[in-house]
């Protein structure tokens, strides 16, 4: 009785402090994704994190509770920036992993298109291109295209990281 009379008068002068809620976990019932991604990057090495973006929308769908597979969904990277260097067959060895990276992406399905302007104003040809390449007229027609099918855009934002995350909590 003396420590519920205790914590009483706790509450009553404030001393208790208001109780904290917590956050709660919601399982969103996501469709299979049908997605358009612009890669349009300042530089070549941000393709590794560009790609992630690619990663997270993956395996979050296939994982469970949703458990749908690469056949379920439907991704397509257009490419039209300075990142358009890592595709091309004599750079691969620079870019050996996100070369990798995107292969795989290809052989689950998901499909990787460049920029025949872009492509002609680095000076590349078809033949130039990883055998996963599809060279399109043009990537901004591109992504209207893909978007007028009902694909949502998401353009990767691939900023350089200036503080650690220790600093920031």
């Amino acid at each position: 009785m003396k420590s519920f009379l205790v914590a009483l008068m706790g509450l009553f002068l404030g001393l208790a402090g208001p109780a904290q809620a917590a956050g709660t976990w919601v399982v969103t019932p996501y469709a299979p994704a049908r997605v358009v991604f612009e890669f349009y990057l300042d530089h070549p090495q941000k393709i590794g994190s560009a790609l992630y973006w690619v990663r997270s929308v993956m395996n979050s769908l296939q994982e469970s509770p949703y458990n749908y597979s690469p056949e379920d969904l439907s991704l397509v990277v257009v490419i039209h920036g300075n990142e358009i260097v890592t595709v091309a067959k004599k750079n691969e060895a620079t870019y050996q992993d996100a070369v990798d990276r995107m292969r795989y992406y290809a052989s689950l399905g998901v499909k990787f298109k460049v920029c025949g302007q872009a492509a002609a104003d680095f000076g590349y040809r078809v033949e130039d291109f990883q055998d996963f390449i599809e060279v399109v007229p043009n990537g901004i027609t591109e992504l209207v295209h893909w978007q007028q099918q009902g694909y949502a855009l998401i353009v990767p934002k691939v900023l350089e990281k200036t503080i650690d995350i220790e600093s920031l909590r």
